[in-house]
């Protein structure tokens, strides 16, 4: 496709949002939101010729009988900075878990135990974590949080109203440190971010340095990047990249302005959006359909003008400088080999700014590869809670779900 198709492509999908066409609004908004959350253009469409009924059947029994996302832990929420009601939920050490004892001294308060914040990415929710959840339940104390508009977190209330301003990474990393006041305001940390999460860290360093000095023992960044976003292809062609760069903020503000409009196209073209899912997802073929699903559930439950709100930020992040506050801390860096939304090169050059880190780059691994080979990622994030003395290195922490398929 020549460039300059690719141009009239897609401001045809922002006329079709602006004349109220549904039906083109809403494969619009499903190309738009899921290119810039991890599924965008290039999609399989011979799903398109497969019974659509069968298809509908099976979604509802996949979303029946599937457990992913069904963990719950004590809930709490916070007040951000301008005022956005943060959600989260924690889950407590089982004394009966093998979590390693601490010495109480005569008349000292028992020392805090090792918090682990995990931080979701773009258009995900802390469900997202859900095999490695599984795996540490009782060993550890965790913190799962949705960011601002994402999940069950409040939309963000800076951007809303007659004197909205813009989403900024900035201000996740200001999120997260209300998170960490309310749900951890004592004791050691260890911060684990996919994706937008992993940049929320960044960014929560380069504002609060001395938190990071004071109480991060061990760092985790899973498929993120510290910057240079705008020259991710998405493994499209160069030409076909160049001019949905030229038109997507004014496709963004057209869909994200008629968000009922485009809401109602993406739930009748959900076969076309679970292509896109897929396919900047996930690289493996053998995928367990219901992890599948579950991905596609997140993604479909986050609003087109949410997703015209984060997308513009993603461009202006910038945050290399940032990670040498780390430099101290042990980190893992880990990423999927076939990632085509922050790929592994991006990683790599976080390691290289960290070259005390450990960096993996898991082969046949996409964009959510926390969910398409969780007993890797939970494995090495395992193995940097034992080195910080999070969990016992003897502690019994299983590879807990794989999504591969028999005979696959």
């Amino acid at each position: 496709m020549s460039e300059t198709s690719t141009g009239d492509a897609v401001a045809a999908a922002a006329a079709a949002a602006t004349a109220g066409n549904w039906r083109r609004a809403g494969i619009a908004g499903a190309a738009i939101g899921v290119i810039a959350a991890g599924a965008a253009a290039g999609v399989a469409v011979e799903r398109l010729t497969v019974g659509r009924g069968m298809r509908k059947k099976a979604r509802l029994a996949l979303d029946a009988s599937g457990p992913y996302g069904a963990l719950r832990g004590t809930p709490g929420k916070v007040l951000a900075d301008d005022g956005t009601h943060i959600y989260y939920e924690t889950d407590e050490v089982d004394p009966d878990a093998g979590a390693p004892r601490r010495r109480r001294l005569f008349g000292r308060k028992t020392p805090a135990p090792v918090t682990v914040v995990f931080s979701h990415g773009y258009c995900l929710s802390q469900d997202s974590w859900h095999f490695q959840r599984a795996a540490l339940r009782g060993l550890v104390r965790t913190v799962h949080w949705d960011q601002r508009s994402h999940g069950r977190s409040a939309r963000g209330a800076s951007q809303s109203g007659p004197d909205a301003v813009p989403v900024s990474i900035d201000q996740l990393g200001r999120d997260l440190k209300a998170v960490i006041d309310a749900a951890a305001p004592d004791g050691p940390l260890v911060l684990v971010g996919h994706s937008m999460g992993g940049m929320t860290m960044m960014a929560l360093a380069d504002q609060f340095p001395e938190l990071v000095r004071e109480r991060i023992v061990g760092v985790a960044f899973v498929g993120t990047s510290c910057g240079k976003l705008g020259e991710v292809n998405y493994g499209l062609p160069v030409a076909g990249v160049n001019a949905l760069r030229r038109v997507l903020p004014g496709v963004l503000r057209a869909l994200g302005s008629q968000a009922e409009l485009v809401e109602r196209g993406r739930r009748a073209t959900a076969d076309l959006f679970a292509g896109m899912i897929k396919r900047y997802s996930f690289s493996s073929k053998d995928v367990d359909p219901a992890v599948a699903r579950f991905a596609e559930r997140l993604i479909e439950s986050t609003p087109i003008d949410v997703v015209a709100e984060f997308y513009p930020a993603f461009a202006e992040h910038d945050k290399a400088e940032a990670l040498a506050v780390f430099l101290e801390v042990p980190a893992l860096v880990l990423a999927g080999d076939k990632d085509l939304v922050t790929p592994s090169s991006h990683s790599e050059a976080i390691a290289d700014i960290l070259p005390d880190s450990e960096l993996v780059i898991v082969p046949d691994g996409g964009h959510l590869v926390m969910l398409e080979h969780p007993e890797v990622v939970t494995d090495r994030l395992a193995d940097l809670l034992a080195r910080v003395g999070a969990v016992p290195a003897a502690a019994n922490v299983g590879p807990y779900g794989s999504t591969a398929q028999p005979g696959g």
